[in-house]
């Protein structure tokens, strides 16, 4: 995250929204990086690349909104050791085990 504009990239957060809340779209992905209006088409095209790689996959007709897709499924790690992970950003969910 940039300390000064407490933004981070677009890829952060559609990957924390796509695991925490099984969805991507550029309306989330914009509130979740704190990113100001105007940035949608540079979150729409990072969505695509992230898409085009099989992170996500599209999900419905209009291609608006998107589900995690097989490659960060798998890359998923369930048994690591989050207990120095930060208390905020990315690190605050607790792994199922």
């Amino acid at each position: 995250m940039c300390r000064e504009t407490k933004r981070e990239p677009a890829w952060v957060s559609a990957i924390r929204l796509a695991f925490l809340r099984g969805q991507v779209d550029v309306d989330g992905v914009m509130e979740e990086a704190n990113l100001p209006a105007g940035y949608e088409r540079t979150v729409r095209d990072v969505l695509s690349t992230m898409a085009d790689r099989r992170l996500l996959e599209p999900a419905g007709e209009t291609g608006e909104r998107y589900v995690p897709g097989p490659v960060l499924i798998e890359s998923d790690r369930f048994e690591l050791d989050y207990s120095k992970a930060s208390d905020g950003g990315a690190h605050r969910w607790h792994s199922s085990g």
